[in-house]
């Protein structure tokens, strides 16, 4: 009886471990695009947890800039991602998809993110955002 409670716990542990060791990695793809209908999407995004697909313009700097559209995002795969941009966006301007956490605001499930803040921000994985630029066509 011992041996059979001390498997069952071993299996537990272990699955408990891999599991945590494979928890999805955020990964943003996607490619240049038209936005003349006022969307932009992404292929994929991947998302450890609940959050955003927040699109930011940017510049050759490689800054993220003001945010002109988002989507919600489930936690793991997300497949064709599609954000209706808040602005108009012209052919060859640069445009960053971005990973959001849901975490640190007011609402659950409303996008709470503005420029600098803490509410609904940026997710890094070692230091670094989780993003990608496009250009659009």
């Amino acid at each position: 009886m011992r041996t059979m409670i001390s498997a069952v716990a071993l299996t537990l542990t272990a699955t408990g471990v891999f599991a945590a060791g494979h928890a999805p990695s955020p990964a943003v793809e996607a490619t240049n695009q038209s936005v003349e209908n006022g969307v932009v999407s992404a292929d994929t995004v991947v998302a450890a947890e609940n959050g955003w697909m927040v699109v930011h313009r940017t510049d050759a700097e490689m800054k993220p800039g003001p945010v002109v559209g988002y989507a919600p995002l489930r936690m793991g795969d997300n497949m064709d991602v599609a954000a209706i941009l808040t602005e108009e966006i012209a052919p060859g301007e640069m445009l960053m998809l971005m990973v959001h956490s849901e975490a640190g605001g007011m609402v659950t499930g409303g996008f709470e993110y503005t420029l600098g803040a803490k509410e609904d921000g940026p997710i890094r994985v070692d230091g670094e955002l989780v993003m990608t630029v496009i250009t659009a066509e």
